[in-house]
């Protein structure tokens, strides 16, 4: 597979199942109605599509410099850490406002759903890299 049609590849599936769990996620942590829940979630979705393309695209480029080749356990923990710490920085705003709530609140729900999606994204990128072999970069 093309290292393009990797990353799309990637980025896509990873949307869609992160889709529907983030709108369960939303759902059992507020009182947003489903609909609420899965627009937020769709809102989402879009904009970690960028962030997927763009933060990877970074960590290959990254990753291709490094003596050591592979993906080890302290690397993947790196890259889900690393993803969602720049996703809660675009995402707090959106959360505060679409939720209707106040900072603390805002941040609780962000960081309660990056925790979710950092172990998410851990399972997800193993499963991908099993399925359709490690990218350039790290072999």
């Amino acid at each position: 597979m093309s290292p393009i049609a990797r990353k799309i590849t990637y980025a896509v599936s990873f949307e869609v199942l992160g889709l529907g769990l983030s709108t369960l996620a939303v759902l059992l942590m507020s009182d947003a109605s489903a609909a609420w829940s899965f627009g937020l979630s769709v809102a989402f979705a879009v904009m970690a599509l960028a962030w997927n393309l763009l933060f990877n695209s970074l960590f290959e480029r990254w990753e291709a410099g490094r003596i050591q080749r592979g993906r080890s356990t302290r690397r993947r923990i790196a890259h889900a850490m690393l993803f969602e710490a720049g996703f809660t920085v675009l995402t707090l705003p959106v959360v505060i406002w679409t939720l209707d709530t106040n900072l603390w609140h805002g941040l609780g729900y962000d960081l309660t759903l990056t925790l979710v999606f950092m172990v998410y994204t851990y399972l997800f990128t193993w499963a991908f890299d099993a399925l359709f072999g490690l990218p350039k970069s790290a072999t």
